[in-house]
């Protein structure tokens, strides 16, 4: 056994049943204390949640945290103010306040609580038909005024306009690089349409939950690969299902 970098998704993923996660959060708080492993939470939540979460869960102290879909980056000896390098990275192309105004044209978007909006990140809640009309007109209209978006929809409500770069996939590599940690010893983890970029920025192996959300079994149907790998377990007993398949972890 040796190092690895492991992420995880929180939400219907790492968390989810409390039995399977206190195993699973066993062996990867032993992982580390023998062996160096890195605990990462990528999260939609924004930082403001995840605190309630992980009070609410006893969730593992992490290494790092990946939060507001990919657009915040918290180390935890550093967790009140977010990765300086990471936001200068983000930051070309984005105009929260010219997003906002062009948003304010859809009234099927509503905006989600203050606590979501974040400096990268501008959510809303949209029914997946009305999804289906507003995210072009709005991409084209984004598009128009040069700034340089992305539009990620998941769970079938939630809308997340994010700048281009901002994703948990690009947030994870960035992670890895600073870590000196190889794409074939990194690892995530998760369930929904904002956790593909998590599965196919690179070589890195992923682990999709039993439970998964239907827009990410779509992807993953047309998008097999030996370094992905769908449990059949759920939430944290699907992860500890995927660790043992990639050899990170042994079956006790």
């Amino acid at each position: 056994m040796s190092s690895f970098l492991f992420i995880t998704d929180l939400d219907h993923t790492f968390v989810g049943d409390d039995s399977a996660l206190e195993i699973l959060q066993q062996q990867l708080s032993e992982h580390r204390r023998q062996h160096g492993t890195k605990i990462v939470y990528a999260t939609g939540r924004s930082p403001t949640l995840y605190r309630q979460l992980q009070a609410e869960k006893a969730l593992l102290e992490p290494n790092a945290l990946i939060s507001s879909v990919g657009t915040e980056i918290y180390f935890t000896e550093n967790d009140e103010i977010p990765d300086l390098e990471w936001s200068e990275w983000l930051s070309s192309g984005w105009n929260r306040e010219v997003i906002v105004t062009l948003a304010a044209d859809f009234p099927a978007l509503i905006s989600q609580p203050d606590s979501e909006q974040r400096p990268f990140k501008v959510s809303y809640v949209i029914s997946p038909t009305d999804y289906e009309t507003v995210a072009p007109q709005l991409q084209a209209r984004l598009q128009a005024q040069n700034l340089t978006t992305r539009l990620i929809y998941s769970g079938s409500q939630d809308l997340d306009i994010l700048p281009v770069n901002g994703n948990k996939g690009l947030a994870m590599q960035f992670l890895a690089k600073r870590w000196q940690i190889e794409p074939h010893r990194t690892v995530a983890c998760g369930d929904s349409g904002n956790d593909i970029d998590l599965f196919q920025v690179g070589a890195e192996r992923g682990i999709l939950v039993g439970n998964a959300k239907p827009e990410l079994l779509a992807w993953y149907q047309t998008n097999h690969s030996p370094h992905l790998y769908l449990a059949k377990a759920y939430y944290a007993a699907g992860i500890l299902e995927g660790l043992i398949h990639f050899g990170f972890i042994t079956k006790e």
